[in-house]
């Protein structure tokens, strides 16, 4: 009875946990108006014949913070990677100058800034979404426990609940953050 409350709570905290990491890897993808490399990371280059991550047969650096170099380990890759790149449809203009692919990142405009900071919202919200699904299946899982006590299903929704504002809160605070780093000019 109580392994199965334990195993209740971790598996809601695990759940929780998930939804924070989603919600990281899709605010990531999210540009900010500086260049990253995690900008390509869905570039898949024809390597051989086969589908390779653009990462795998290149170095993709970001000298300042409008430039995005992508350096390939095979000089006669360049065009399949400059080709991958326009493929990918990222609105990005790669240029090729015989030793690598450079490619200008361009400026946010406000409009832009503000449809980026639209979709951060949306993603945290789906977070949100995510956890209190989570707080809604350990309360139905509590509520099945025939061997707990009143004052035990009380106590576990009462944390279950402490657990779900935390991680609420900590949503708020990645959006906020993102969002600032978006509409910084």
């Amino acid at each position: 009875m109580i392994e199965d409350l334990q195993f209740v709570l971790d598996a809601t905290k695990e759940a929780m946990d998930s939804a924070i990491t989603h919600l990281e890897r899709e605010l990531t993808n999210i540009r900010a108006g500086k260049a990253s490399p995690s900008m390509l990371g869905s570039v898949m280059v024809d390597y051989y014949g086969s589908q390779t991550p653009l990462n795998q047969v290149s170095n993709v650096n970001t000298p300042d913070g409008r430039t995005i170099t992508v350096q390939p380990w095979e000089k006669s890759m360049l065009q399949e990677i400059e080709r991958a790149i326009m493929a990918a449809n990222l609105g990005f203009n790669p240029m090729n100058n015989g030793e690598s692919v450079i490619i200008n990142v361009p400026a946010l405009t406000e409009e832009r800034r503000r449809e980026l900071s639209k979709q951060a919202k949306s993603e945290s919200e789906d977070a949100k979404v995510g956890v209190r699904n989570a707080r809604k299946e350990a309360n139905n899982e509590i509520k099945k426990m025939e061997d707990l006590s009143e004052d035990r299903i009380a106590n576990a929704e009462i944390d279950i609940q402490d657990m779900t504002d935390r991680y609420i809160n900590k949503i708020d605070d990645m959006f906020h953050l993102k969002e600032k780093e978006i509409m910084t000019v």
